[in-house]
């Protein structure tokens, strides 16, 4: 029980998929790596970590990841050219991005499935809690999505799933959580139901995209056997852990979901991102209005 009591300091995030969706785009560049206006979505992913608290980013990659650990590593030669030329914003920018965190990366091995690159950390987070978050996909929100769970974490020391109401037509693409309320924006889960149709759902609470879990999961994740399509799925463990003790779902407040793991969100991503964009908002509006649809 010693893990309960300590701070999440480490953070997990999966990036060894292949990022088939996007082909031919990641045939040779890392979905994760793919621009939102002038920033990776991995980085969005990370900053969203760091200003929650998190002060190591273990990062499972592939063969084809090298991209990502370059993003974040210290660019010398970069860093004097620009000044150089004159760039001193742009240099600083490029160094605070190695500065972030300690970054430790791993060579995902195992079965198929999400379940593995959590396993694959194992040695790195030791008898500490720790927080995954997904490498294709972040929530934006005030405070920050993790920093939130981290807080719900801290007071009550049970392991935990970000949450976001979804819309009744939308529950079949998500694991939907049944749940009993245990206070406004926690709940505990009862179990979660991958993918219901529509009618079967046992609420509108979609539970994905972050986690804070303890070194039982580990051990729980070896014993669990692959399910679908021969995978090794989180889900499952994570149902299982939550049949020994209490998993909250932490609703996420004045947040919102950017799926840019799907071709179409990525779109709606980048748009929202470019009017967003301080050097594109105006510009970029004007054009956007001036499109004949």
């Amino acid at each position: 029980m010693m893990a309960m009591s300590k701070k999440v300091r480490k953070a997990v995030i999966p990036a060894a998929g292949l990022g088939t969706r996007f082909l031919p785009a990641t045939k040779a560049m890392p979905k994760e790596m793919l621009p939102i206006v002038d920033k990776p979505i991995i980085q969005y992913v990370v900053e969203e970590a760091v200003a929650s608290g998190i002060e190591e980013i273990i990062i499972v990659t592939g063969w084809n990841k090298r991209s990502i650990e370059d993003h974040f590593d210290y660019p010398f030669e970069l860093e004097k050219r620009l000044l150089e030329v004159g760039k001193a914003k742009e240099a600083e920018e490029v160094r605070n991005i190695a500065n972030l965190a300690n970054f430790v990366y791993i060579r995902q091995k195992g079965p198929y499935g999400n379940g593995t690159p959590v396993l694959n950390a194992k040695s790195v987070i030791g008898d500490e809690p720790f927080a995954v978050l997904w490498g294709d996909e972040f929530i934006y929100s005030d405070p920050p999505r993790l920093k939130q769970m981290m807080d719900v974490w801290e007071k009550h020391g049970v392991p935990s799933i970000s949450a976001v109401r979804v819309p009744e037509d939308a529950v079949g693409k998500y694991g939907i959580a049944d749940v009993t309320p245990v206070e406004p924006g926690i709940f505990k889960i009862n179990s979660i139901v991958e993918k219901p149709g529509v009618g079967e759902a046992p609420s509108n609470l979609a539970t994905h995209g972050a986690y804070i879990m303890t070194p039982r999961l580990f051990e729980i994740l070896e014993e669990t056997p692959t399910g679908k399509n021969g995978e090794l799925w989180l889900v499952d463990a994570i149902s299982a852990l939550a049949k020994e003790q209490d998993v909250y779902a932490v609703e996420i407040q004045n947040g919102k979901y950017y799926d840019t793991g799907n071709k179409l969100e990525y779109l709606k991503t980048v748009v929202e991102f470019g009017l967003k964009h301080p050097d594109l908002n105006g510009d970029f509006r004007d054009f956007i209005k001036d499109l004949k649809l």
